[in-house]
């Protein structure tokens, strides 16, 4: 394998800068060719969206509908597509489905362009989007370390969770002012996004093959699915993660429901104040984000459930805002725990699977944590029809509370648990104590922390 010396420097010495992983060169051509695409991406969700609610007449249902198929496909192929990702090339693999969305936009575009579109087309369009986003999620997913290594994959992720907020920052406020621009049109935004897709084929073509570390490739078998459904189970970190994220992603992350009923129906606005809230929510997502690439080491699990807690919390302060401008700015704060959440739940199934796992334990956990939403979208788009739009936030947030709450439960059994205050950041620690064991005392606690301190250093400090 030839490796520039740039990149031989990044992979021996990883460093602790927030953007290392950048220096690696496939990565960052790479990530910078995702950030025009996903930017595409996110201005076809809002366009999409707003389109079903110009086609159905406002209807919560429908919106939630949208939602369901284009994330209900994860059910389904998800497993299919990490079986893929242990067994062929990556990079091939994703050339083919970035092909494939890119026409499937421009489909959508015409469409719309013509007149000549109906809801069904838009329903038929979002599952197909859905189905190949479900086998190419897993794959690219897999595909980050192998451009990185397993020294800077948690920056890497971290990095491309930011980009992705960077683009839901940009995207949504450009597709509403587009949409805008052109008298409610949509079909602007639909032409952006196929377009963005050659962007990121250019970028995969353009690697250099040599410097990829691509794992062993598992060999074509039976029962490689229910081999990754043993190995996931036998490992209750995963399933703790799992679990979370299931949750979580079906009553948690369906503002792309909440925010376009927030805008149109409890506040009156248009197209252009659903773009901005979209962006402000990003604002804090990508807030977040940029917070989780200081990160250098495996989150723990009780990061992982006091984060789901807080972004839970948020939620339901949220729906709680009398007016347009208190909702917009909760959603900083609520996008920067979504995200937070979110990339540490990521980094902890990823840094804790084998690489020849990695493919079909990664779509496992993308099936959790999408394959909720054909139940979850529906759900709290009904709610917020019949009840208020507030109500899908405030019973969804809560319903995010119980659930880190039961994880914390789940992790306390047979330990003693406290919740300890002090004068200095961190101000709150939880600690867990071995079962059976002895609560020590306040000055052994105190003894025991300072040299914990020396030992790990701030950077590690409340995780």
């Amino acid at each position: 394998m030839t490796w520039t010396s740039t990149d031989q420097a990044a992979v021996q010495d990883p460093g602790t800068g927030s953007f290392r992983a950048l220096r690696v060169r496939n990565f960052r051509i790479y990530a910078s060719a995702n950030l025009v695409s996903l930017t595409g991406t996110w201005m076809q969700r809002i366009g999409q969206d707003w389109l079903v609610l110009q086609l159905s007449g406002d209807s919560g249902v429908a919106l939630g509908l949208i939602t369901a198929l284009q994330f209900g496909p994860s059910l389904l192929l998800s497993m299919y597509g990490g079986v893929l990702a242990d067994r062929y090339e990556k990079r091939r693999t994703l050339l083919i489905c970035q092909a494939l969305m890119g026409l499937l936009a421009l489909v959508l575009a015409i469409l719309v362009a013509t007149d000549a579109v109906a809801l069904w087309h838009v329903f038929a369009l979002a599952a197909g989007l859905g189905s190949v986003a479900a086998i190419d999620l897993p794959v690219r997913q897999a595909f980050v370390s192998e451009m990185v290594g397993s020294a800077l994959l948690t920056n890497a992720v971290s990095l491309n969770s930011t980009i992705f907020n960077g683009a839901r920052l940009v995207g949504p406020a450009v597709a509403g002012l587009l949409i805008g621009a052109s008298s409610g049109n949509t079909a602007p935004a639909f032409f952006v996004n196929a377009a963005s897709f050659a962007f990121t084929i250019a970028a995969l073509a353009g690697m250099r093959a040599s410097e990829l570390r691509p794992s062993t490739p598992v060999a074509r078998a039976k029962g490689q699915l229910r081999e990754g459904l043993r190995y996931t189970r036998a490992h209750p970190d995963l399933l703790l993660a799992m679990g979370l994220a299931f949750v979580i992603g079906t009553f948690g992350f369906n503002y792309q429901v909440t925010i376009a009923l927030m805008a149109r129906e409890q506040f009156g606005l248009g197209a252009e104040a659903f773009g901005l809230l979209s962006t402000t929510f990003a604002v804090g997502s990508l807030t977040g984000a940029l917070l989780s690439t200081r990160r250098s080491v495996r989150p723990r699990q009780r990061f992982l459930v006091i984060s789901a807690v807080v972004f839970g919390l948020f939620t339901v302060v949220a729906g709680l805002m009398p007016g347009y401008a208190s909702f917009a700015l909760l959603l900083v704060p609520t996008g920067a725990a979504a995200l937070v959440f979110s990339v540490a739940n990521n980094s902890f199934v990823q840094l804790g699977v084998d690489p020849q796992m990695r493919g079909r334990v990664m779509a496992l956990y993308f099936m959790s944590f999408m394959g909720g939403t054909p139940v979850g979208a529906p759900l709290i788009g009904w709610i917020s029809e019949h009840l208020g739009a507030p109500w899908g936030l405030i019973l969804g947030g809560a319903v995010c509370v119980v659930a880190g709450l039961g994880a914390a439960a789940w992790l306390a059994r047979g330990r003693r648990v406290r919740l300890e205050g002090a004068l200095r950041p961190p101000r709150l620690r939880l600690r867990v104590g071995a079962p059976g064991t002895r609560v020590p005392s306040a000055r052994l606690r105190a003894a025991a922390e300072a040299a914990e301190e020396q030992t790990t250093g701030p950077q590690n400090l409340g995780r």
